[in-house]
C-alpha cells in the first residue's frame, strides 16, 4: 500500500505542477485581495516555507488542503473564506473563531513561544475585551499565515453533501495525511504543526483535523487531471 501511495503522490503532486502552470504561479496569502481574479468556488492547497517533499520527488509539499460552501443554501465564496485566513490588513489582526486554520495555527504558535491565551478558541464568538487580549496572537497567526503561498482550483459546483469540491478536498486529504499510516514526505524537525494542540495535526503533517484518519479513493486523480486541465490554458 505504501509503494501505491508513493505513486499516488508522485502523480499528485505532477497535477499540482500543471494547476501552477494554469494559474500562472502560486500566491502568497500577504499579497492576495479582493480585487484579484477568483472564482467564485473552489479548492485551495496551501504551501509552507522550509516544508519540502522527501518521498515522492522535490518541491515543497502541501500543509493543507481546504474549501468552502459545502453546506446546502450556503453562499460563501473562495475569496472570502482565503480572507478569513489571511486576517485583517489594517489592523493586522484577524478572527480565529471564524477559522479554523487561524485557531490550530495559534495553539501551535501558543506553545513554541510559551504563550498563555486562556480564551484562545473559546466560544464562537468574543467581545471586545477579549478580542483586545487575542490581539497579540491574531497579529502573530497574520503574519506567518501570510507568508504562505497557494494554489487554487475552480469548481464552480453548488454547495450541498455531494459537492465535488467536498470529494476533491477530502481525498486530497487522506491521500497526503501520514495519520496511523507509514509516513510518506514527512515535516520537516522544525515543523510548526508538531507543537499544535490537535493530535490529528501533529501526526498528519497537515495543517487539517477532518479526513486524516479516512482511506482516498484513487479514482479521484482521474476527476482532478479532467479539473486541471479544464483550467484555461497552459502557456
Amino acid at each position: 500500500m505504501t509503494d501505491d501511495r508513493r505513486e499516488h503522490l508522485i502523480r499528485f503532486y505532477a497535477l499540482l505542477d500543471s494547476l501552477e502552470r494554469r494559474v500562472e504561479g502560486e500566491r502568497k496569502l500577504a499579497d492576495c485581495s479582493a480585487r484579484m481574479h477568483w472564482p467564485r468556488r473552489g479548492v485551495y492547497f496551501f504551501r509552507e516555507g522550509g516544508e519540502t517533499r522527501s518521498d515522492s520527488g522535490t518541491g515543497p509539499r502541501i500543509v493543507r488542503v481546504g474549501t468552502h460552501a459545502l453546506k446546502a443554501g450556503s453562499g460563501t465564496r473562495l475569496w472570502t473564506r482565503l480572507s478569513q485566513h489571511k486576517g485583517q490588513a489594517v489592523s493586522g489582526g484577524g478572527n480565529h473563531r471564524g477559522s479554523i486554520f487561524r485557531l490550530i495555527f495559534g495553539t501551535a504558535l501558543v506553545a513554541r513561544h510559551a504563550h498563555s491565551f486562556p480564551t484562545w478558541g473559546v466560544g464562537n464568538a468574543a467581545k471586545g475585551n477579549i478580542r483586545k487580549a487575542e490581539l497579540s496572537l491574531e497579529c502573530g497567526v497574520t503574519r506567518v499565515l501570510g507568508e504562505m503561498s497557494f494554489l487554487w482550483l475552480a469548481i464552480e459546483d453548488e454547495p450541498g453533501p455531494g459537492s465535488l469540491r467536498g470529494y476533491i478536498e477530502r481525498n486530497s486529504i487522506a491521500l497526503l495525511s501520514n495519520y496511523v499510516r507509514d509516513p510518506l514526505d514527512q515535516p520537516s524537525p522544525s515543523w510548526l504543526g508538531t507543537q499544535c494542540d490537535r493530535e490529528r495535526v501533529r501526526k498528519s503533517g497537515l495543517w487539517n483535523s477532518k479526513h486524516v484518519d479516512e482511506e482516498y479513493e484513487p479514482a479521484f486523480l482521474d476527476k482532478l487531471t479532467l479539473l486541471i486541465a479544464a483550467t484555461g490554458d497552459a502557456p
